[in-house]
């Protein structure tokens, strides 16, 4: 076998292995990935809860990186405290590790068994649950078939007399096989691939026993780095996590660095002959220890990342509320006003989104795309941190306008992140497909979407205005330009199926896009003119209902028929 042939097979195991392990992950957190944000939002009073809910949730979704990401998630909204989500990630890092000992026993036989059963309830899919479960059971499978695949490719290694000689020269250095083993684990972002491998390249007989656990050393510090570089765009707050959890394994990895030579007889001694168990074995034992050693030590971290970390650190935060001021939650009718100016700039930032919005078709520009996506991201956390700050307004005892005025404030804040969601996921993801597809929509088409879209505008000001003001005849307004969205859409409707009938190119080939921006266009005008109910209603402009009340023997008359 040739050299490029061998590495070629090799290369191809370590995909399929990093393949396998995203699918597992993905799969359950599609399957459950709501009930386990809701365990970690509920399990992690406490250090040692934490701690336990850590090694729990990397077992469940085989990776710490995907634990260290949903725990910082849970930090930056302040649902979680430096200190419990530190010992979180003390805890993945010895889940992690659990998978590594599972793996590491001779189940090679079970990878068709789980291959089988994965595809049956794929195929079948009775219910999506099911179907990701099913996802999850094919990567299992598919991690037990690479890791024979790579063992089985490895073994003509052993007798090439220059790897032999690069391994030697690793040996030799093993500060240079730390930052080695750190870089491809960074690159792959999966410690328990990079585990696995080093375990299979071991039990070939690729790598020695004592380089092995060097290189175990260093998938540990990769494992650190990889969330740190997947959150550096993240508030301050949010990067002191994983942060802090580097700095527990690289100050794990300088003390027992020096001392491999004396540790590795012991490791071997305590897993008897097999290299492979002893890469897994000092893989548990380094993080185990980690854990003793650090975690009642997680306050000290906490304060020294608050201080390396500090919330003022670089430019302003612009996802952060500015007027929500919490030293005036016991004076009602003030918290309420900070609450509204905090509202109207929400509706600032959803009115910048939908009027960059119609840019991204006109240009077709996808930086301008992401650009407008990603202000969505400020929407959310406005809206999250409007609707506590009103919930903790509410507990107090509030007179009937002070009440009612919360209840208005909530009910448009919400239908503000609904707009956001739709511009986002909606009218953003057709922008999205335009540009793919190189779709153009016709020129009378664009000039009725440019028209709707403008109206929607004009509707927003409307909206914002009335509810400032909560003035009636801009209520009625509001309403009036409802019913004239409707009348332009029903009349744009009827033209776009005239172009249809006629054949034109362009409106056969964007007339599902035209529909769909329709359709959302629609749902925004829908939740702005809500805004108008609650101030017409109280004024005694609005009817019960909308249906008409027929005579009684009408009545009597429709019953019978029936």
């Amino acid at each position: 076998m040739s050299g490029f042939d061998l590495l070629l097979k090799i290369a191809g195991g370590v995909a399929l292995l990093l393949w396998a392990t995203r699918m597992v992950r993905t799969g359950v957190l599609r399957a459950y990935g709501s009930q386990l944000r809701r365990f970690l939002g509920s399990a992690t009073k406490n250090t040692l809860s934490s701690f336990g809910m850590g090694i729990g949730m990397a077992g469940i979704l085989q990776s710490s990186t995907a634990t260290a990401l949903l725990t910082v998630a849970f930090a930056g909204k302040g649902l979680i405290a430096i200190g419990p989500a530190l010992a979180v990630m003390l805890g993945a890092d010895v889940g992690s590790t659990l998978v590594v000992q599972v793996l590491s026993l001779d189940i090679s036989w079970l990878s068709p068994v789980l291959i089988l059963i994965g595809f049956v309830c794929f195929t079948t899919r009775p219910t999506m649950t099911l179907r990701h479960l099913g996802r999850v059971f094919i990567g299992l499978g598919l991690m037990l078939l690479s890791l024979k695949l790579v063992v089985g490719a490895s073994e003509p290694m052993r007798d090439s007399v220059v790897l032999q000689n690069i391994l030697a020269a690793l040996s030799e250095a093993p500060l240079f096989a730390v930052i080695l083993a750190a870089l491809i684990t960074w690159i792959t972002h999966s410690s328990v691939a990079m585990v696995l491998l080093i375990m299979s390249l071991s039990v070939a007989g690729v790598v020695s026993a004592d380089l092995a656990l060097v290189l175990v050393l260093g998938a540990n510090v990769g494992a650190g780095i990889v969330p740190m570089a997947l959150t550096m765009s993240e508030t301050p707050k949010a990067r002191r996590i994983p942060m802090g959890n580097m700095l527990f394994r690289f100050a794990g990895v300088l003390i027992l660095l020096p001392l491999m030579e004396i540790i590795t007889p012991y490791v071997a001694e305590l897993s008897g002959a097999g290299v492979g168990r002893q890469v897994a074995n000092f893989h548990t034992i380094f993080n185990i220890g980690l854990a003793i050693v650090f975690l009642p030590l997680v306050g000290v971290m906490s304060s020294l990342m608050e201080r390396a970390l500090p919330e003022g650190a670089g430019a302003e935060d612009d996802l952060k509320p500015k007027y929500l001021d919490q030293s005036v939650i016991n004076t009602p009718t003030v918290a309420v006003a900070c609450a509204t100016r905090e509202v109207l700039r929400l509706a600032d930032v959803v009115e910048e989104m939908l009027r960059k919005s119609i840019g991204v078709f006109e240009t077709n520009d996808p930086v301008l795309l992401q650009e407008v996506s990603k202000a969505d991201d400020q929407v959310d956390e406005l809206h999250e941190a409007i609707k506590l700050y009103l919930t903790k307004v509410s507990v107090r005892e509030l007179d009937e306008d002070t009440s009612a005025r919360c209840v208005e404030l909530i009910s448009f804040t919400t239908n503000l992140e609904h707009i956001g969601d739709i511009i986002d996921k909606n009218l953003l993801e057709i922008a999205n497909t335009k540009i793919k597809k190189r779709i153009e929509f016709s020129e009378q088409g664009w000039i009725e979407l440019v028209e709707l879209h403008r109206m929607a505008l004009d509707q927003m000001q409307l909206a914002m205005t009335a509810f400032v003001s909560g003035d009636v005849d801009i209520a009625r307004q509001l309403i009036a330009g409802k019913e004239k969205f409707r009348d332009m859409e029903q009349r744009g409707g009827d033209k776009h199926l005239d172009r249809l009938r006629e054949g034109r190119i362009e409106s056969i080939e964007s007339s599902a896009l035209h529909i769909d921006m329709i359709r959302d266009l629609k749902r925004i005008n829908s939740h702005l003119t809500s805004v108008a109910y609650p101030i017409l209603d109280a004024s005694g402009e609005l009817h019960e209902s909308r249906l008409r009340v027929r005579p009684h023997s009408e009545r009597r008359s429709a019953k019978a028929n029936t």
